[in-house]
């Protein structure tokens, strides 16, 4: 099992530290460092900036929007940064959420499956440097009846075939994913519920297109914290849970919150919804429970970290990638340097 970090978003206040926990995860082997966006800062500008100032580390899009950039476009930067990079990108891609998608982009949240289907079609083969044409519900290239003409991609991605991953949640999501890309992309992920709320679904549809597991990189990111008290580090992840189970999507959308009732939090997830849509987020932290927060975690000492990432690996997950948490620099850092003490720990490096 190998290990990667995920920066998030910038501009959140952090971004000289991190560059530095980019660098530091870099030194340490690390496989590879992600960069996400929504309606902030856009992830293939931090990326080229991380990839500018690293050596060793790949560099993924978790996620690029779908609905930001037209398929063609995502296959330019993609392979862009492939070649700048020295063949280090990874492409992480995802539908949003339709308060995002229709609010901030202005694209209609429909038959996201379909969408992502075909986005994924226009992008591999946009990338293989074929002329481009395509005929689906969602696009048609060229346009019909116009002065449009099939055109082929002009830049040399360093690699043949650059890593697709999707970020998924969902049974049908999951299984489409399983079918169409080279990795998935997860968010709370409890190592004890894996096999019945992600990796079944996989799996269906790796078998749908004739293929195994073997060579697909399962991707959950954990936030990471350490210290002796187990408690109160779980604490300082309720804010975080109560808003993607609470307040991420609409009440009838959210993903997060549908994901939380597969794994047995059916009644807290309403609770926790109820009172962060009513404005009361403060209520809606306290009311997570710490056992959800605990298994969707790396928190305690090193060897429980271990101990945790053994059971993540015994699950399927083959990329675990960490969020280091931290009030400084320093906190972060020592938390990067205590997941690779983990994993050589655990006997997984």
């Amino acid at each position: 099992m190998q290990l990667g970090i995920n920066l998030g978003y910038w501009g959140a206040g952090m971004d000289a530290d991190n560059l530095a926990v980019a660098k530091e995860a870099d030194k340490l082997g690390y496989a590879v460092c992600w960069a996400a966006e929504a309606y902030g800062s856009d992830a293939a500008t931090v990326l080229s900036w991380v990839a500018a100032q690293t050596e060793r580390i790949d560099i993924g899009s978790a996620i690029f929007q779908i609905p930001a950039r037209q398929p063609a476009m995502t296959a330019m930067t993609a392979a862009t940064l492939d070649s700048l990079s020295g063949g280090r990108f990874r492409l992480g891609l995802g539908v949003s959420g339709p308060q995002v998608s229709e609010g901030w982009y202005g694209v209609k949240f429909d038959k996201p499956l379909a969408r992502t289907r075909e986005y994924v079609e226009i992008v591999r083969k946009a990338m293989t440097r074929e002329r481009l044409s395509y005929e689906g519900e969602h696009w048609t290239l060229p346009l019909p009846g116009g002065p449009g003409k099939p055109i082929k991609l002009t830049v040399h991605p360093q690699r043949e075939h650059i890593p697709l991953y999707v970020a998924a949640i969902g049974p049908k999501n999951l299984e489409q994913t399983g079918e169409i890309a080279d990795g998935a992309l997860l968010i709370f992920p409890s190592a004890e519920h894996l096999e019945e709320t992600a990796i079944r679904h996989l799996r269906a549809g790796r078998e749908k297109a004739g293929k195994t597991m073997d060579g697909f990189d399962v991707v959950p990111t954990l936030p990471l914290a350490v210290g002796d008290d187990v408690s109160a580090l779980a604490d300082m992840f309720r804010p975080y849970t109560a808003l993607y189970v609470g307040g991420m999507g609409s009440r009838k959308q959210n993903f997060y919150n549908q994901l939380a009732q597969r794994m047995g939090y059916e009644k807290e997830a309403a609770e926790i919804q109820d009172k962060y849509l009513s404005g009361d987020k403060e209520g809606a932290a306290a009311a997570v429970p710490r056992e959800l927060i605990d298994s969707t975690t790396l928190l305690g000492s090193v060897d429980r970290i271990a101990e945790r990432m053994q059971a993540y690996a015994a699950a399927g997950v083959t990329t675990l990638t960490l969020a280091p948490a931290g009030f400084t620099l320093e906190e972060r850092i020592t938390a990067l340097r205590a997941g690779t003490q983990a994993l050589e720990r655990a006997g997984l490096a």
